[in-house]
């Protein structure tokens, strides 16, 4: 569920809740060093080479989505030198 900003409702309520309190600090323009969002990305691959994959990634105790971003890091580390 995505939350909504309305300006009209900031006055209502002296007392904030803790979800209006994150939500504040996750609408806040000032809020600093903000973590950067994900994007889901889709690709194809072998159902064969996936479960390879996905036993590699289990063995290190790593999930799925996981295991490929820590290959993909490790192989644009490798490639960049």
């Amino acid at each position: 569920m995505a939350l909504k900003r309305n300006p009209g409702m900031e006055s209502v309520g002296k007392e904030d809740s803790i979800s209006g309190q994150k939500a504040k600090q996750l609408f806040a323009k000032d809020g600093g060093a903000k973590k950067e969002n994900k994007i889901l990305t889709t690709f194809s691959i072998e159902p064969s080479f996936k479960r390879e994959l996905e036993e590699l990634f289990s063995n290190m105790g790593l999930g799925w989505a996981a295991g490929i971003r820590f290959a993909l890091k490790e192989f644009s580390k490798k490639h960049s030198e």
